[in-house]
């Protein structure tokens, strides 16, 4: 009786629990964010160059509720797309700002699958389906980027390389060792007690594609705001963007900050004043992180109150 009790109120705590840290993640960017700075640098960028900075942002979002759709998918299960899209706003504006990602992400589809009837096992499967995925489109473009821009690490990173090229090498032999095991293979591989299943070409190649239009989104998102004030074609500022990317990836900070920001601003300084960047990366954390998460807070906390409605109701219908 005790067990079921735990059960029944464990996923509106971890809901709870992730709204509250949601919130506070609000409250601390304001905190970082100056007003008087942060409007501005929203002055000197061109009103086109924002609105279509949020459109790109917002495509990117819904491009990335194309992870639930191919999780699903792998496990076999169907849901509405209302709600795969619902979970991946969620997911995606929550974990990408509070930081650690897997567990977040996880917590909140656990949230929403168990109260829609799925097992702790498939959800699992989901979460780390949807995870590897994100990974994969790093790999992806950051194979092909690496190996078209071999820019310098800055020694301040502590990277074994000194440029990225063999970064993009390893890259493309993760990507080619996983299509090969998982595609070509055609049988799943077991390693010890973990079993990499076969994945059907239409489905490994939609991971690819969202997971990689989810990186070159994001970093048009910034390309967009910075394009006015500097002269650099869009695949050398990709290269840039990916590289101060998995150096914020590798730092474990929340959403890389500080970290993402000094590789910008190292080896972007040849073509733009660090305090013209600053600037710009203030905006853009703005659009891509903070605008998110908002509406990602707002749903969560709509849906728990929705949801406390209706159990409310029925509680006092059935009486």
């Amino acid at each position: 009786m005790a067990k079921n009790s735990i059960l029944r109120w464990f996923p509106p705590c971890v809901s709870l629990g992730l709204f509250a840290l949601s919130l506070w993640t609000i409250q601390h960017n304001l905190q970082h964010y100056q007003a008087e700075n942060f409007w501005g640098s929203l002055s000197q960028i061109p009103p086109s160059h924002i609105i279509l900075a949020i459109a790109l942002m917002a495509v990117n979002y819904l491009i990335m509720t194309g992870y639930e759709c191919l999780g699903l998918a792998y496990i076999r299960q169907s849901l509405p797309y209302k709600k795969k899209a619902l979970v991946g706003i969620i997911c995606s504006g929550i974990s990408n700002s509070v930081g650690f990602a897997v567990l977040s992400s996880c917590m909140i589809r656990y949230r929403f699958y168990s109260t829609w009837g799925f097992s702790v096992v498939k959800i699992a499967q989901i979460s780390a389906f949807c995870n590897f995925s994100f990974c994969l489109g790093l790999f992806v473009v950051g194979s092909i980027i690496f190996l078209k821009e071999p820019l310098a690490i800055p020694q301040l990173i502590d990277f074994p390389f000194l440029s990225v090229r063999p970064i993009g090498i390893i890259f493309l032999v993760v990507i080619l060792a996983y299509l090969f095991l998982t595609v070509i293979r055609q049988k799943p591989l077991i390693i010890g007690e973990w079993i990499i299943p076969h994945l059907p070409f239409k489905l490994a190649a939609g991971q690819l594609i969202v997971s990689a239009l989810d990186w070159c989104l994001a970093a048009a998102v910034f390309y967009t705001l910075l394009h006015h004030s500097v002269a650099i074609s869009y695949s050398a500022f990709f290269g840039i963007y990916m590289l101060a990317q998995v150096a914020g990836l590798a730092s474990n900070i929340p959403g890389g900050l500080g970290v993402f920001e000094t590789v910008m601003i190292l080896l972007l300084a040849p073509f733009i004043a660090s305090e013209d960047l600053l600037g710009t990366l203030l905006i853009y954390r703005g659009i891509y992180y903070f605008m998110p998460l908002t509406v990602a807070s707002l749903l969560l906390g709509k849906y728990e109150w929705n949801h406390f409605f209706h159990k409310k109701q029925s509680v006092i219908n059935n009486q």
